[in-house]
């Protein structure tokens, strides 16, 4: 009975509450330009079936393995992130069917001014842990400050909060630095919230728990799933919670349909699809372009118990590129970089190893609207005409264009201008080498964590020794390849750069010049110059989509026009295989491309002639 009252005594406490002297309006969802899609009240997203039957298993496959299920310690190896999501819950979640747009999931509110100086969360009163204990405004805090302590990446990206005050039993404040900048309030209903009376309790063994340390306790959460069973690096099973909290919360109607999602680890990726084929993997997305040309013809689907599968990606662009470290002085010469990307052999990789599946990425917002193609032109224009004296001139006569090595002709023409540009850059042939003036040679070592990778490091380590660049390939293991590449202890690496449809804070990250001299940001370039910022600050304060959209092409040119990197390749669609025992809505979400498992369900009758998962 007492707990009936709450409600409406925290209704009438809120009517009160700090907020309402700024003024700020309760929201259930926002855009970051625009206003979301979702009215108050709706009842479930439009892509989800919301008679999903509920029940089946699902076996998914990782490669690597797992020491840790504390996702707070930075670093902790191949944590199982995957399934930890079942676990945890966000204070706020997306629409898979509109750009950038979230919706309440644990906060049944949020409210921020219009200049996003701050933004507050109120917490649903029915929130709860699996232990029965409700989600609090204490719980947020704590979690907030937790991974802000224990993760660089979470320190850069909460760089921003200046203050994490209580405001009531479900009320939690964040306070910025800046004013202006639209995205921070949501990057705050991203936390991932976690349980401070459990991280501050005592494990059954009597050992008292820390969340600075790597754990294999099984987790407390709030999420639509627990942590069933486990065999330590090899495998963990996540079971529904069935009195979850919020299975009736509109969004979550429709999802979470599976009673139980195992995942299998593996350490190499051809038994990984071996697995699969054998039936003890239900689903996998495919990243290889053979294994998708030629690696599954195999009788399951031949008979059609097996599915192949591709769902346009929408959602998101992507920089994949060789990473040249700019903090080595043999790179700091954009034409050395240049010369770099001339001999890179692309078209004979995609053509002998790809299966002719690739194109090139040509942009650092690859696939989207955001790309710059062309010249500069409007609003584009008019930015960067006003740091014209601080940007390659380039810029504004020349599109930025890969170049192509597609015919015997093509690629003598391309090593004879590297060539040139290297000496122009002081780098001479002699007795066959390329040295400076110093008589230092030119020599660089392409690292990878996989021995997969040689076949694409060594047809351009051949092409790259034809113009007199010593080359050497060095693959280690995952750790010593995180540590290295932690510290910036290389010369070319693979880097992976995912955009959204609305770029904005990450870009510091990935870009900025204070993540350039931070170990561990994902600014594995070293990019620090002083236009990139102030584009990427463009880019973070646009007041529309129009400005947003010409201030993320101009970044983009920019960063194209220096050739920090050498673009690679990229696929717009993702590639599935399933044992056909399941199915999804008739009208997928415009951006989740597979969505897999999040809004698919077991189909028994399927599984009856297909085989139930063993």
């Amino acid at each position: 009975m007492i707990r009936s009252l709450l409600p409406g005594l925290l209704a009438a406490c809120l009517a009160i509450s700090p907020l309402a002297a700024q003024d700020a309006p309760w929201r259930h969802g926002a855009a970051l330009l625009g206003e979301p899609k979702y009215p108050k009240g709706f009842k479930h997203f439009d892509y989800v079936n919301p008679d999903a039957p509920k029940g089946g298993l699902v076996r998914l496959g990782a490669q690597g393995t797992f020491d840790s299920f504390n996702i707070v310690v930075a670093g902790v190896k191949g944590a199982p992130e995957q399934g930890l999501g079942l676990i945890y819950e966000t204070l706020t979640t997306s629409a898979l069917d509109e750009p950038s747009a979230s919706y309440g999931l644990l906060a049944e509110a949020f409210a921020y001014p219009d200049d996003y100086s701050s933004v507050t969360f109120r917490l649903r009163p029915e929130a709860r842990w699996h232990d029965g204990k409700p989600v609090t405004a204490d719980d947020v805090i704590f979690s907030f400050e937790a991974l802000k302590a224990n993760s660089p990446t979470y320190a850069f990206y909460y760089a921003n909060v200046t203050k994490a005050e209580k405001l009531g039993e479900r009320e939690v404040r964040f306070t910025f630095d800046e004013k202006g900048n639209r995205e921070l309030p949501q990057i705050m209903g991203q936390l991932i919230v976690l349980p401070k009376h459990w991280w501050e309790g005592t494990a059954p063994d009597g050992r008292k728990r820390d969340v600075a340390q790597t754990t294999l306790e099984p987790p407390l959460g709030s999420g639509p799933y627990r942590l069933k069973s486990f065999e330590p690096g090899r495998n963990a099973a996540y079971e529904r919670v069935k009195d979850y909290w919020g299975a009736a919360v509109n969004v979550n109607v429709g999802q979470n349909n599976f009673d139980e999602i195992r995942y299998e680890y593996y350490r190499d990726a051809t038994v990984l699809l071996e697995a699969f084929k054998a039936d003890r993997i239900d689903f996998r997305s495919e990243n290889s372009a053979r294994n998708w040309a030629v690696g599954y013809d195999f009788p399951a689907r031949t008979e059609g118990r097996v599915v192949l599968e591709e769902f346009p990606i929408r959602a998101s662009g992507v920089m994949q590129a060789f990473v040249l470290n700019l903090r080595r002085d043999k790179f700091k010469d954009p034409r050395v970089r240049r010369a770099f990307n001339l001999a890179f052999p692309f078209e004979e990789l995609n053509k002998t190893l790809f299966y002719g599946q690739y194109e090139r990425v040509g942009s650092y917002f690859s696939g989207l609207e955001l790309a710059s193609s062309g010249l500069p032109e409007g609003r584009e224009l008019a930015l960067l005409e006003s740091m014209r004296d601080k940007i390659p001139p380039e810029v504004f006569t020349t599109p930025y264009r890969n170049p192509v090595n597609d015919s015997p002709e093509a690629i003598r023409n391309n090593l004879r201008e590297a060539d040139r540009l290297l000496k122009e850059a002081g780098w001479e042939i002699k007795d066959r080498r390329r040295v400076n003036a110093k008589g230092e040679t030119l020599s660089v070592e392409l690292l990878a964590d996989s021995p997969n990778d040689e076949r694409v490091f060594l047809p351009y380590k051949a092409s790259l020794e034809r113009l007199g660049i010593a080359v050497s390939v060095r693959t280690v293991d995952e750790a010593q390849y995180i540590n290295r590449t932690r510290s910036f202890d290389f010369d070319i690496v693979t880097g992976v750069w995912g955009q959204s449809l609305s770029p904005g804070n990450e870009q510091r990250e990935y870009w900025g010049s204070q993540a350039a001299a931070r170990e561990g940001s994902r600014n594995l370039s070293g990019i620090a110059d002083p236009a990139v910022d102030a584009l990427i600050d463009n880019v973070i304060f646009a007041k529309d989509r129009e400005e947003l959209v010409a201030a993320t092409k101009a970044l983009d040119r920019v960063l194209l026009a220096h050739d920090y990197v050498v673009p690679q390749w990229t696929y717009r669609k993702q590639r599935t295989a399933r044992w056909d025992r399941y199915s999804h809505p008739v009208t997928m979400p415009r951006y989740g491309a597979a969505s897999f498992p999040t809004i698919w369900w077991y189909d028994a009758a399927k599984a009856a002639k297909t085989g139930a998962p063993r």
